[in-house]
């Protein structure tokens, strides 16, 4: 992996891909990563992310876009373990609702709620929950 561009002094993406963070880590390979999100829109939110930093997809090379989306294409496999519906959500630029500036893929599990993106709140992941959803989502 060829190096990008400096990441901002507090990425909090980047730490977590260089293990500097806590995370619920569902994978991760040379290039990618996807944990668990803490303030989850739905049980096992995952986000799927880069190790290279870069606000958007398009500041990644071709290559590294390529190894993200499969990726991003596992962990969609594996949230089917959790129920056979998801949204896949790519937030680029503060105006789409991107809050932290790494690039970075949402798959959201669907159970059958009210649309959880018109919630005002969202609940902080339990460490219980989390864990049985590590152990749920991170075997191949």
């Amino acid at each position: 992996m060829v190096p990008g561009p400096p990441a901002p002094a507090k990425c909090v993406f980047c730490e977590i891909a260089e293990h500097r963070s806590p995370a619920y880590l569902v994978y991760e390979d040379r290039e990618t990563l996807a944990f668990l999100d803490l303030f989850p829109f739905t049980r096992g939110h995952l986000l799927v992310i880069p190790r290279r930093h870069g606000a958007r997809l398009t500041d990644l090379p071709f290559e590294e876009q390529t190894t993200l989306v499969r990726t991003l294409d596992e962990m969609c496999r594996r949230a089917e373990r959790l129920t056979p519906d998801y949204n896949v959500a790519l937030n680029a630029g503060a105006r789409a609702g991107q809050i932290v500036f790494h690039v970075h893929f949402h798959v959201i599990p669907r159970y059958g709620d009210p649309n959880p993106f018109l919630s005002a709140s969202r609940a902080r992941l339990e460490d219980r929950d989390a864990r049985e959803l590590v152990a749920a989502l991170s075997r191949p």
